[in-house]
């Protein structure tokens, strides 16, 4: 593996429901290199969503680290978190979350729109990644006139505006048919190859996994190698 990128320790998260208090990981520990992909899979319920939330600093654990680049996410005040998480991480989701009043372009430079960027390079970046994911004559579209392939090339190419040093992606094709589905993985495995960035995805779908991928599996609240 190369050099740590992302260190996790002793990560700790409960859930309260009902009076119940709800275990969802237990003392997990995570190392990942710079450009690495990593599957994490498991059972429904296990708590792969949650994992990918705190990596993403969506979240907060009860206990334990998250650093990136020797960075302690945790440490950081809420403002500067958003901050770090806009410059640093692109978040791809099942349900795309795409704006349905923008156009596919427009959804593409939002994060760089927030982070403050000058909108001529930003539209230059939009574009070119847009033509990356075969959406070059789509750009004006909005989501409705979109298939759901199509929006979530637009939610890819919008992970990946800002060049981020990570991207997390949960089930980012459970909600496509098969074969749509292996085509958005392949052209996201493409595009972060190119990026150099580093891909954690949670799926079920072991059909996905390539021979390039780390696999992990998460269970009784902690990560085993699968």
């Amino acid at each position: 593996m190369s050099e740590t990128f992302i260190e996790v320790r002793n990560l700790t998260k409960t859930y309260t429901k009902a009076g119940q208090v709800i275990e969802v990981l237990h003392g997990l520990n995570l190392s990942i290199g710079k450009g690495e992909v990593v599957a994490v899979t498991g059972v429904s319920g296990v708590g792969k969503s949650t994992l990918l939330h705190l990596l993403g600093g969506l979240d907060r654990p009860d206990s334990g680290t998250i650093s990136y680049a020797g960075q302690d996410l945790l440490a950081l005040s809420d403002r500067k978190r958003c901050a770090f998480r806009n410059q640093t991480i692109g978040f791809i989701f099942q349900f795309h979350h795409l704006l349905q009043e923008f156009s596919a372009l427009e959804n593409v430079i939002v994060p760089g729109m927030i982070r403050g960027g000058r909108k001529t390079l930003l539209l230059d970046r939009a574009r070119e990644l847009l033509e990356a994911v075969g959406l070059g004559n789509r750009l004006h579209h909005r989501p409705t006139e979109l298939s759901g392939g199509e929006q979530q090339r637009v939610a890819i190419a919008r992970a990946l505006a800002l060049s981020p040093g990570v991207v997390l992606a949960d089930e980012p094709t459970g909600n496509l048919d098969p074969a749509t589905g292996k085509r958005i993985h392949e052209l996201l495995l493409t595009l972060q190859a190119r990026e150099g960035t580093t891909l954690i995805f949670v799926t079920h779908n072991r059909e996905l996994v390539t021979p390039k991928t780390r696999l992990v599996r998460l269970e009784r609240g902690g990560l085993v190698e699968a």
